[in-house]
């Protein structure tokens, strides 16, 4: 099974000394009153670990080479409470490497009318140390998610709740190992891209093996082993003959059930949280890796088809950040297939051949063993299923030459208007935002793929700050879309983004 680490988030208050010890202790104390409550709330994903007041330069710097070294340190949130004056935070600004939160926001809700005083005015200044600190950021170009409001409102909370989510997936970036079984598929550009250029940029390692190895980790696995999976796969799914010989049936399933457990244990074996395939390079296996690839996205690993390796990574990624979210509705690799052009009725039907992660289905989950013309092997064993409704993203790595870029589409996921019982596949369908006319032209615009990575449990604004703290392009496609904006901003990027 795929390793958690232990998150947690460190809470750095600003101030300085000029206004005495008595001001200090009540800005620790109101610091460790903040961190208590956020913990308490129910609302934030990780902890929130208190640290000592931030005064000096010394003092900065070494918090934030600590919070650089600590494993399990997924960023830190700062807080001005009084002025803090910002050429402190400069050297340790400039050494530090994880993503920052700036929390604009003070201990009082209220301001105390009837007993205001200068000795409070001075100890209370988030108003304008915030300023300060905001300001040699911008001086010094360096990212941050900036989060306004008293720091006990629900909506604040749940701000800081979502960054949280998107900074242990830029954290867990440098740790996405891609392992590619053989090559992309022959000609396709979209899918492909430099690798160099992303373990650079994103600390992904993506590594080829030959399929026979693979294959022969699959020929290892005991046959109790795969009965045992097996039994467990009749006792989860129904179980669609549709007319094939029982036994027949069982065989073919217990093929995937044996590429289950022999590609989960390669993936172990040799630290990989991802894994792509391709019909034309299938070695020895006996079938395509259909159910085996959907049951090991649903247990977090990441995937691409036909060697796509920057949405396995990606599809990676957002799985991290959606991890133990209450009430999620799941996160999938996904393929544009189809058009529904009927007006009033516009839609992408959203399939792939074998491979869609059942965490995003709604209702039955049903196993069928049906034909592929692709690939030259037996009839394999898959997953089908109808997705859930309502609004998700899709997104969309591309690789430039000179930069990555990342299309960023709000989508409306609704029922098809009828069933399609002759497609034995898995099924999405969604309408973009704004509409599909304008959603799809300004997707091909941006030069986004035919895969995505999908997820009903992120939002467009977590995937963009995700790009932001990579250093990367994020184009948006969503209701304020229009293509006359859409073409200017993508010129805008072109100088912005260019080396």
């Amino acid at each position: 099974m795929l390793k958690k680490k232990d998150y947690k988030f460190w809470f750095c208050t600003g101030s300085q000394d000029l206004y005495g010890e008595e001001c200090l202790e009540h800005v620790a104390e109101h610091a460790k009153i903040i961190t208590e409550k956020l913990n308490a709330s129910g609302v934030l994903p990780y902890e929130v670990v208190w640290k000592p007041t931030l005064i000096t330069n010394e003092l900065i710097r070494r918090t934030f080479n600590e919070a650089n070294m600590d494993e399990n340190c997924a960023g830190v949130i700062t807080w001005m409470h009084t002025f803090s004056p910002a050429k402190s935070w400069i050297l340790g600004l400039q050494e530090y490497r994880k993503p920052l939160l700036h929390l604009h926001t003070q201990f009082n809700m209220e301001i105390p009318y009837d007993t205001i005083d200068m000795d409070f005015m001075n100890e209370n200044q988030s108003a304008h140390g915030g300023r300060e600190f905001g300001h040699i950021f911008t001086r010094m170009g360096i990212e941050r998610k900036v989060v306004v409001g008293h720091w006990s409102d629900e909506k604040v909370q749940k701000k800081i709740a979502s960054w949280m989510r998107t900074a242990v997936g830029v954290i867990e970036s440098s740790h996405v190992r891609v392992m590619r079984v053989a090559d992309n598929m022959r000609n396709v550009a979209v899918t492909d891209g430099d690798k160099v250029e992303a373990q650079i940029r994103f600390g992904w390692e993506v590594d080829a093996y030959p399929v026979n190895e693979i294959a022969e980790a699959v020929e290892d696995v005991r046959e109790g082993e795969v009965n045992a999976l097996v039994d467990e796969y009749y006792d989860t799914y129904d179980i669609l003959l549709e007319g094939r010989d029982p036994e027949e049936f069982r065989r073919h399933v217990a093929v995937q059930a044996q590429i289950e457990i022999g590609f989960e244990r390669f993936l172990e074996d040799k630290n990989y949280q991802a894994i792509v395939t391709h019909f034309g390079d299938l070695g020895s296996l006996k079938q395509l890796p259909g159910l085996a690839i959907q049951r090991l996205m649903q247990k977090g690993y990441g995937f691409g088809a036909e060697g796509d390796w920057k949405t396995a990574a990606m599809l990676r990624i957002m799985k991290i950040m959606t991890e133990g979210m209450k009430d999620a509705k799941g996160t999938s690799f996904m393929e544009d297939y189809t058009y529904n052009l009927v007006p009033g009725k516009e839609g992408i039907l959203q399939a792939h051949m074998l491979e869609v992660c059942p965490s995003i289905s709604d209702g039955p989950i049903s196993i069928k063993v049906n034909p592929l013309s692709m690939g030259d092997r037996e009839d394999p064993a898959r997953l089908v299923f109808t997705a859930k409704e309502g609004p998700a993203v899709a997104t969309s790595l591309i690789d430039l030459g000179d930069r990555f870029r990342l299309i960023i589409n709000s989508v409306n996921c609704r029922k098809t208007e009828k069933p399609m019982p002759k497609l034995p596949v898995a099924t999405a369908f969604w309408t973009p935002e704004p509409d599909l006319q304008t959603g799809a032209e300004a997707w091909i615009l941006c030069g986004g793929a035919h895969h995505t990575a999908f997820s009903y449990d992120l939002t467009a604004e977590q995937m963009g700050d995700w790009a932001a703290m990579m250093g990367i392009e994020a184009v948006y496609i969503d209701k304020d879309t229009t293509i006359r904006g859409l073409k200017n901003e993508l010129r805008w990027n072109d100088i912005a983004y260019r080396k």
